[in-house]
């Protein structure tokens, strides 16, 4: 630990860590030697003395003090005989349940506008349409596949005849 002196650092709670630098900087000895060493250590030392008997004995980093240090989990770099497609994720099986993490408590977020992504209702956006101006004139499109052994022709008939009053079709607007 010898890169890790006069340091004083604040990590926030209940979010997902990275500690990076050069090579020879202590990031190692900061996760694993320092953070990781004493959450085991408390956690050995919240068992009882019968369930301690079959641990070994922890030594405290040397710290000058670690506050509000919650639980924590280490993952080392060693070689593994994992596959090509392997990552930290699938060889820790924990890749499941960060997908599942983000699928719930994620947000998405335009890349156009910037603004959070948000699933609407049917009804929802049947609202917003009836809010808007009378004057304003739109189309809702949706993708189609084009049935196999149709021409374009006959395949914009059989939509016509199911009732599509108008059909885009590569940008040109196709009217009854």
């Amino acid at each position: 630990m010898h890169n890790l002196k006069d340091i004083d650092v604040s990590i926030p709670k209940k979010k997902l860590t990275v500690i990076t630098g050069l090579s020879g900087s202590g990031k190692s000895s900061l996760a694993f030697d320092t953070l990781y060493a004493e959450g085991q250590r408390r956690y050995v030392e919240s068992l009882s003395s019968y369930a301690r008997q079959f641990l070994g004995r922890l030594d405290k980093p040397d710290v000058d003090s670690i506050h509000g240090l919650s639980p924590a989990i280490a993952i080392e770099q060693r070689s593994s005989s994992g596959g090509p497609r392997s990552t930290v994720g699938t060889r820790t099986e924990i890749h499941d349940y960060l997908r599942m993490m983000y699928a719930r408590i994620g947000k998405t977020f335009s890349p156009i506008s910037g603004e959070i992504v948000k699933c609407d209702r049917t009804s929802d956006v049947v609202s917003s349409i009836i809010d808007k101006d009378d004057a304003l004139r739109f189309m809702i499109v949706a993708p189609i596949s084009e049935k196999e052994g149709l021409s374009r022709e006959k395949h914009l008939e059989l939509l016509r005849q199911q009732g599509f009053s108008r059909i885009l079709l590569d940008n040109d607007s196709f009217c009854n």
